[in-house]
């Protein structure tokens, strides 16, 4: 019996502390919110913002927000942005899975002097989970949503979900 209780609390402990429960629960534990946050209605009421994906190249050619730009994460470089987006008081927005690592490339633009930087809350997570429309590499619009890992998956509600397999292979996997 004391075993039993003593593995319950130490499974119910790893759950706690290594489970993302919502998407607010794992900004605020990931994000140090220096680059000021968007969010999904706020996006869809401005005129033509950039939109830098900073995700895998592979899970933006799964899909992406219509119009959206891949810049990467790993793979970003300031230098190409400053030539090719000179004003640095163009509206950019920039956006990941959940908005972790678009914190970093906003951290980035705002070092290098762009004024006008915000960060999507919620990623393209939140972006689907409201039921809004993505587009895969050919521009038609799809389900199909890139859930980086099943670990991190857990807070896309919406959407079918997609992995990269070892054979560069697309596989749907269930809700």
């Amino acid at each position: 019996m004391r075993f039993f209780l003593a593995a319950l609390i130490i499974a119910c402990f790893f759950s706690f502390t290594f489970s993302q429960k919502t998407i607010d629960e794992t900004l605020q534990k990931f994000n140090s919110n220096s680059v000021d946050y968007i969010t999904v209605d706020e996006l869809k009421t401005l005129n033509q913002p950039l939109l830098f994906d900073t995700r895998k190249k592979e899970e933006f050619d799964v899909s992406h927000i219509k119009d959206a730009q891949w810049v990467g994460h790993q793979t970003f470089k300031i230098d190409t942005i400053l030539k090719d987006y000179p004003n640095k008081n163009t509206p950019i927005v920039v956006y990941c899975s959940i908005g972790v690592r678009s914190e970093n490339i906003g951290e980035k633009l705002l070092k290098a002097g762009y004024t006008n930087v915000k960060n999507l809350y919620g990623g393209i997570f939140e972006w689907v989970n409201r039921e809004n429309t993505i587009v895969d590499s050919d521009q038609n619009e799809t389900e199909k949503i890139h859930a980086f890992s099943k670990h991190w998956g857990k807070l896309l509600t919406n959407g079918d979900k997609v992995y990269k397999t070892k054979s560069k292979k697309i596989e749907k996997k269930a809700n």
